[in-house]
């Protein structure tokens, strides 16, 4: 990677297909890797959780996330990556974009999803005003919400090194 400072920020929550991904860009990309965390947990049980994200999407609920460690301001690229929940991305991830300004910076923008891409990539770019837009991803896993990729990891290692050209 060039001299662009860079940071990975996500959201994972049940098989932490996301991570994995987050993971695997930070490390190629010499990055810093900050997971959101949300301060009222969501429950154990998937189906619960299911719902309530459900719930949350369609009321456009932001819900209370952790402090970051790493400051957005300090960088120039900016990695965003979040599960795909009802089509768009997970309401922390939404949480996180509305508290951080990332005009100026590089986007670069990563979704995972177990069959229904929906429409995250574009709702993130729209939350990103005056962000210019580096390669973006979807990387889909099995549809019965387990962690066997399906995305070929080739085209997820060509997808980071793209990254790793900004």
């Amino acid at each position: 990677m060039s001299s662009k400072k860079m940071l990975v920020v996500y959201y994972s929550w049940s098989n932490g297909n996301t991570e994995r991904i987050a993971e695997q860009l930070a490390n190629v990309c010499d990055a810093d890797l900050e997971r959101i965390e949300t301060i009222e947990p969501y429950p154990d049980d998937y189906d619960e959780t299911v719902e309530q994200g459900h719930r949350e999407v369609n009321e456009g609920v932001m819900p209370a996330i952790e402090g970051l460690e790493h400051d957005p301001a300090d960088y120039d690229v900016i990695a965003v990556g979040t599960p795909t929940w009802w089509y768009t991305m997970a309401p922390a991830v939404k949480t996180f974009l509305a508290e951080n300004d990332l005009a100026g910076k590089t986007v670069v923008t990563f979704q995972t999803n177990g069959g229904w891409p929906g429409s995250v990539i574009d709702d993130i770019e729209g939350a990103c005003a005056g962000a210019a837009f580096g390669p973006s991803m979807e990387v889909q896993f099995d549809s019965t919400g387990g962690d066997e990729q399906v995305t070929p990891q080739a085209d997820v290692d060509a997808w980071i090194e793209r990254v790793k050209a900004l």
